[in-house]
């Protein structure tokens, strides 16, 4: 199948120019920097703002799946919880996709889509000389393989350990960079 039969895909919010900065407005937009693959959206990082314009915005919604389309990397967060006091739009370097079809599991098509086929699609099709990006007819006919429910729920359950466990990893990593630092540290201070 295509992308754009089982996903309904929008471009995100159209901001002119830099995003401001309006504290106490409520509204949050998630930008590149706020989102990774392995931990999602940081809700803290989001910049508060004010929406111009006479559009109804498109709000982020639990299972939605944004993804990346401009820069080197093009890659797909899914949008989990959001807490209560949030109403959130997407930044305009994402397209916003919402699955139409109830076979598709969103975490199942952000799974897909930060997988090496798709990747390679990506960078095949991504336009641009200084920064790359993908286009929207490019992502509406993007290959996506639909295996059962059961099967989609499967592979979730493993790439999520495997997430679990790249998160752990990466934790030690970080603790053993602060103990040598640590170690470091104390060396210098004592040969004073």
């Amino acid at each position: 199948m295509r992308l754009s039969e089982i996903s309904k895909i929008v471009v995100g919010h159209p901001f002119r120019g830099r995003i401001q900065e309006e504290k106490g407005s409520g509204v949050r937009a998630v930008q590149m920097k706020d989102v990774s693959i392995l931990d999602g959206i940081n809700w803290d990082t989001c910049v508060e703002t004010e929406l111009a314009g006479k559009r109804e915005p498109d709000w982020l919604m639990p299972g939605d799946v944004l993804f990346a389309a401009r820069g080197s990397h093009n890659y797909a967060v899914l949008v989990g919880q959001i807490p209560q006091e949030i109403r959130a739009v997407a930044a305009p370097h994402f397209y916003l996709l919402r699955c139409k079809q109830q076979e598709v599991l969103p975490e199942y098509l952000a799974w897909f889509l930060n997988q090496g086929p798709s990747q390679r699609y990506f960078q095949r099709e991504a336009e641009g000389s200084l920064t790359k990006s993908i286009r929207r007819s490019v992502l509406e006919h993007t290959p996506i393989a639909v295996p059962s429910l059961e099967r989609q729920h499967g592979i979730i359950r493993l790439a999520e350990t495997l997430k679990q466990e790249q998160q752990i990893i990466d934790r030690l990593i970080r603790n053993g960079e602060a103990m040598m630092n640590t170690i470091a540290i104390d060396l210098f201070e004592g040969s004073k």
